[in-house]
């Protein structure tokens, strides 16, 4: 049977490494000024992807959207074992907002059709909004569990995870 995942990812700003140098003078990070990397959220979820891949069989495609270089992260996705890789890029989407971002992958995602699951991390470490996640299951018209830490079980199209809530987990 199989079940397919897509994993959505971002190459981000290693925040770890901000120094006065890093910052532009009125306050915003000078992305150019600090190595790129896999964000650390994102890693999760295609571990989980990989996970579900071995458990169920299936395949694990990873999108990402930025400029030709963020193409690094899906080679590294590649090294991690993804099984396909989609980088969609155009200078029409710099700077795009969460809103923007959500409605280029949701049509990206549109397109390939067929999926069992979407995951994303949790946030970017460069705006932490967590806003992209949930913007593209709405404009897909998916339900959602967010703050997801494992997927118990997947039978009959159903999906069981333990996710956290404010004083603890639910499944």
């Amino acid at each position: 049977m199989g079940f397919n995942s897509i994993v959505l990812v971002k190459q981000v700003p290693d925040t770890k490494r901000v120094s006065a140098r890093a910052m532009n003078p009125d306050g915003t990070l000078n992305r150019s000024a600090l190595p790129a990397i896999f964000n650390p959220e994102d890693l999760n979820a295609l571990e989980l992807a990989l996970q579900l891949r071995e458990r169920y069989g299936g395949s694990v495609c990873v999108i990402t959207m930025g400029p030709p270089q963020a193409a690094e992260v899906l080679r590294e996705a590649l090294f991690r074992g993804a099984d396909s890789v989609i980088l969609l890029t155009d200078k029409c989407f710099a700077a795009s907002d969460t809103l923007a971002t959500s409605y280029i992958l949701s049509q990206a995602i549109r397109k390939i059709g067929r999926f069992d699951l979407i995951l994303c991390g949790r946030q970017a470490i460069d705006g932490n909004t967590a806003q992209v996640g949930p913007q593209v299951a709405e404009k897909l018209e998916l339900p959602q569990i967010t703050y997801t830490e494992k997927v118990e079980c997947i039978k009959d199209g159903k999906i069981s995870a333990w996710r956290l809530v404010e004083h603890g987990a639910e499944l």
